[in-house]
């Protein structure tokens, strides 16, 4: 997969979880430990685009 690819599929998935984690904040039995995972892995996701932008 070429770089760009991988980005973009990065941004996908930043996306989505984006908006799972707006999703799981508005429903009142959602688990905070589980908005907290996603919230994590977004970052995770964020911190792995912005290295690979700068390259």
């Amino acid at each position: 997969m070429s770089l760009n690819g991988h980005l973009e599929e990065l941004r996908r998935k930043h996306q989505t979880l984006s908006a799972a984690v707006e999703a799981a904040q508005r429903s009142p039995g959602m688990d905070d430990l589980e908005i907290a995972r996603m919230k994590k892995q977004k970052l995770i996701i964020k911190e792995e685009i912005t290295r690979l932008s700068a390259h």
